[in-house]
């Protein structure tokens, strides 16, 4: 590469003869070129972008303020948000992780060898009973889209949501009015489900009928257990996942990242697919996804650069999901339009419901 020889040949100049070594020899490198020497081998450089795109400024005031001003006047029409666990808690969803309240932790009854198992392939087809007890508790239709979900939905309406990306299974996106165009549910979703044996596909409601009579959902074609379509440990990503990020990173004008502890791969990594040039906001309750240790004292490697003195980019807002996304939108002037919004949409909900459970009763009064 042009940029390697460029720095061998300051270090020859740098050094006299007797102190070189051959091959990739860091005698006499600057920390600079260290850092670019250690970023090329571990591939984490992009001689593509150059010294000017790492020293762009993005931001003039790196707060949600700046946010809000970039939203404003930067002509941001392409927005990506990322959401984690933490955008469906207040819900009354568990994430997967909090000591004491998080699902890991409340497994124990399921009489498991290790929690993860309960979304191991291997281990829900020798006992696939454990994970649908656990469907039972968390079934989506239970549980009502936070604020969060609709401030990505207003996002929607204003015309400014490239697209959504999701780690939940909850289908909260789907109940929130989100399109389907607009959503990537990167580790799968409830709103189908296939027969393990024969693939036969199945609706939501089919599934959920018989999970919610403590039933094992069976194909009415095969003895093939029905599974949801939530990726678990062992199976690939969907395919629009990868087939929608290369181009929607490369085209969008600001990330937001909402709930997300970013520490499951691949997901955590899309936070490094958007440009140098485009501003990325983690609204969480605690510091994620930021570089650590060597890596951020070389300047190198993935990840988010709250603490840098050169960060111009990355915005930490910690709290609560839906007070963040509250604030957000206040500060945007869109405050009383998502509180009436989520307010509207939780009493046609409680109105779904009603009517619903009503026509439950007529059915078993009409077969009794």
């Amino acid at each position: 590469m042009a940029e390697n020889s460029k720095d061998e040949a300051t270090s020859k100049e740098n050094k006299p003869s007797s102190s070189r070594t051959s091959g990739d020899s860091t005698a006499g490198m600057s920390m600079e070129h260290l850092r670019r020497y250690l970023a090329e081998k571990l591939g984490f450089f992009d001689d593509d972008e150059g010294d000017e795109a790492e020293k762009i400024k993005v931001l003039d005031d790196v707060s949600v303020d700046g946010i809000v001003d970039y939203i404003k006047n930067k002509k941001c029409r392409k927005i990506i948000t990322m959401a984690g666990a933490g955008i469906s808690t207040s819900a009354g969803i568990p994430d997967f992780r909090s000591p004491g309240t998080g699902l890991y932790h409340n497994l124990q009854k399921y009489k498991l060898p290790h929690p993860q198992a309960i979304f191991e392939l291997d281990f829900f087809a020798e006992n696939p009973r454990p994970f649908f007890e656990l469907a039972k508790e968390l079934y989506p239709g239970s549980f009502k889209p936070t604020i969060c979900h609709y401030f990505i939905k207003l996002l929607v309406d204003k015309g400014l949501l490239l697209r959504h990306y999701t780690q939940n299974i909850d289908t909260l996106e789907r109940v929130a009015g989100i399109p389907d165009d607009k959503l990537v549910e990167a580790h799968g979703t409830f709103h189908t489900g296939h027969c393990m044996q024969c693939r036969d596909q199945y609706s939501q409601d089919w599934m959920k009928e018989r999970i919610l009579k403590d039933d094992l959902p069976i194909c009415e074609k095969c003895p093939g257990v029905v599974k949801p379509d939530i990726v678990f440990f062992g199976e690939s990503l969907p395919d629009t996942f990868h087939k929608l990020l290369k181009k929607d990173f490369a085209e969008t004008d600001l990330l937001i990242i909402l709930g997300s502890s970013l520490a499951v791969q691949p997901f955590a990594s899309l936070i490094d697919r958007a440009p140098n040039h485009v501003p990325r906001l983690l609204i969480n309750r605690e510091k994620a996804g930021h570089r650590t240790g060597v890596m951020a004292m070389l300047g190198i490697g993935g990840g988010m650069d709250f603490d840098s003195k050169d960060n111009t980019r990355d915005v930490l807002w910690l709290g609560d999901c839906d007070d963040g996304c509250q604030l957000l939108a206040d500060k945007l002037t869109w405050g009383d339009e998502l509180r009436e919004l989520c307010k509207k949409e939780h009493e046609r909900i409680d109105g779904d419901s009603k009517k619903d459970d009503s026509t439950s009763e007529k059915k078993k009064e009409s077969s009794s």
